[in-house]
């Protein structure tokens, strides 16, 4: 029987803990952010299948494409979902990455495909290399799925790599399609360059993304997938009628409000980020005997590791104790030592103190 496969990760949505640290997005925006008294005219019948056009104009006009190339899903995740069920289902070839957005792995192995794993590791700053997923690569190879950055490391996978990686594709499975998840792409820090959508390396690449994590609306539940391939857009519409029908015409008319905010809500990010990972940078430099971590290359993430002489299991219950909650590493596949850290929630003052705590609890275990 198909199912869903469980995993721990489920617990971000349960209550919140005194100090959150394992959320990765930024501060959330409130409903009073986006109302405007037009907003109460709007009639709760059915949306387009496809989406609102004016939201796929605002997304289309940020990847630098044509609204026909836009369709919008009920989150990043309901993209990622009908792109596995259509390109990869019972033993299609799906080529990824570990460690990897659980849910995101969760789709392949729900639909039956059959994965293939490149892996990342703490010791190489989770840098991914061309020759790594060229060596996973058949004829028979139907998606390669990538984030940049990734979750949960936040590292970037480099423009020079995709290219590499859209070339080899090009050579062993023309056929397959590249789907990068871009969910942390603008969430870059102070002034920072934001790196540009991979939808310009070619006609067989996909890019999914949401405003959850960079815009702080999660609850407006908003993704889309973004594809220069006529076909294939035709085919995810079709699908998600079949499986929502459309998204919430409330939700898309303020997702429409969310972009045309969207340089001060990105702006006022960029600087709350900036100043946070400054005080998480602060912070592992301050407990460099007990912890290391891989800095981020955007997003409201990082990873940290402990030293191997931090007992694990005495670090795990005093956390709780606390009130600390990390995204445990293995969640996504990453070694037991390692944790999510999500700085990009708190305001810095609350941030602070999450970190004292999570100080004190590392300091225990020592």
């Amino acid at each position: 029987m198909a199912t869903f496969p469980s995993n721990p990760i489920m617990s971000l949505t349960a209550e919140q803990p005194r100090h959150e640290l394992g959320e990765s997005y930024g501060p959330e925006l409130r409903l009073a952010d986006l109302l405007t008294p037009e907003l109460a005219e709007l009639e709760l019948g059915y949306g387009t299948a496809a989406g609102d056009p004016r939201l796929r104009t605002a997304i289309a006009d940020r990847h630098g494409v044509r609204p026909d190339d836009v369709i919008v899903t009920v989150g990043g995740m309901h993209g990622i979902f009908l792109l596995a069920y259509l390109l990869a289902d019972q033993g299609g070839e799906v080529v990824t990455t570990a460690p990897l957005f659980p849910m995101t792995r969760n789709a392949f192995d729900a639909v039956g495909a059959a994965v293939k794993v490149v892996p990342l590791t703490f010791d190489d700053g989770y840098r991914l290399t061309a020759a790594a997923v060229r060596a996973q690569l058949t004829p028979a190879t139907k998606l390669v799925s990538l984030a940049t950055p990734q979750n949960p490391s936040g590292v970037a996978v480099p423009p020079e790599t995709l290219q590499e990686i859209a070339n080899a594709m090009a050579e062993v499975c023309p056929e397959a399609y590249l789907m990068v998840d871009e969910t942390y792409r603008t969430a870059s820090y102070g002034d920072d360059a934001v790196a540009e959508t991979a939808l310009r390396l070619g006609p067989r690449v996909v890019v999914v993304a949401s405003l959850s994590k960079c815009h702080g609306a999660a609850g407006l539940r908003i993704g889309w997938v973004v594809s220069m391939d006529a076909g294939l857009i035709e085919r995810l519409t079709t699908a998600k009628f079949s499986t929502v029908v459309s998204a919430s015409p409330v939700t898309e008319a303020l997702a429409v409000r969310v972009f045309e905010q969207e340089d001060a809500i990105l702006g006022e990010r960029r600087t709350w980020l900036e100043q946070n990972l400054q005080l998480t940078q602060d912070w592992v430099s301050a407990n460099s005997d007990v912890v290391e971590w891989v800095r981020p290359s955007a997003g409201a993430l990082c990873v940290i590791r402990l030293r191997p002489h931090v007992d694990l299991g005495r670090f795990r219950r005093t956390a709780a104790e606390l009130g600390v909650r990390l995204a445990d590493g293995d969640w996504f596949g990453d070694e037991p030592r390692v944790f999510r850290l999500g700085f990009g929630y708190l305001p810095p003052e609350d941030l602070k103190a999450a970190l004292d705590a999570l100080r004190e609890a590392v300091r225990a275990a020592y």
